[in-house]
């Protein structure tokens, strides 16, 4: 009785490191795909774009079925700037419902969601919260050299893009929700954190999360003439 006990707590335990590790899997997926997209040749998110900035969300694999409106299903990792040179460690989201753009048929696609203004960024920092309803969201424009300083681009809170079969493009989103993961959070931070704590910079990145966390960095340069932290 005693050995098939400890059985169990060893599965027990296993099963536990299996989701732990796919917890930390996924916020290094998010940073390879960040990374490829941006490493396009002159496909990549305006860089005056990155430079304002106030938080990313980035879904990699977003699961799509259907024809021009489907449902959609993915997580990924949020993170803000606390300061002109530093991000956050990442908090684990969920996207559920809705439809990106005209995606046509199943298969995958990345998406990233580029927070404007402090205003967008409060909202979501909040635990669910809605696209289209909730937020305001443009297809962001899309080259290194994009014109990306329009009144209209500047006053959206958020601009979103994918990517699907290899090509890269601003999209619209609709009804699409996204929710904070508690759960995968306690998994990367080893307890139970708020997604809020994390992205207003109160929880130090764990060491799992650093390779994500510079990736960010090395991407979103701030221009401290024309981006500052999130005021609170």
């Amino acid at each position: 009785m005693t050995k098939r006990i400890g059985v169990l707590l060893l599965a027990g335990a296993a099963v536990m490191a299996a989701k732990e590790h796919e917890a930390v899997l996924r916020v290094n997926e998010a940073s390879r795909a960040f990374t490829e997209i941006m490493g396009a040749k002159d496909k990549g998110i305006p860089q005056n774009i990155l430079e304002k900035a106030k938080c990313v969300v980035i879904v990699p694999g977003v699961k799509r079925a259907g024809f021009i409106i489907g449902g959609e299903y993915g997580k990924g990792e949020m993170s803000c700037r606390t300061s002109t040179a530093g991000f956050t460690g990442p908090s684990t989201i969920r996207v559920e419902g809705g439809s990106i753009g005209a995606q046509i048929g199943g298969g995958e696609t990345d998406l990233i969601l580029v927070v404007m203004n402090d205003e967008g960024a409060r909202k979501l920092m909040k635990s669910e919260f809605k696209i289209g309803g909730d937020a305001a969201v443009m297809a962001g424009p899309v080259g290194r050299a994009a014109e990306a300083d329009t009144d209209a681009f500047m006053r959206a809170e958020m601009l979103a893009y994918s990517r699907a079969r290899g090509a890269f493009a601003g999209i619209t989103l609709k009804g699409t929700t996204l929710r904070s993961d508690d759960d995968d959070n306690a998994k990367i931070y080893g307890s139970k954190v708020s997604h809020e704590d994390i992205l207003m910079g109160k929880v130090p990145a764990p060491a799992n999360t650093r390779s994500f966390v510079s990736t960010l960095n090395r991407y979103f340069r701030a221009n401290p003439a024309t981006n500052k932290p999130m005021s609170k």
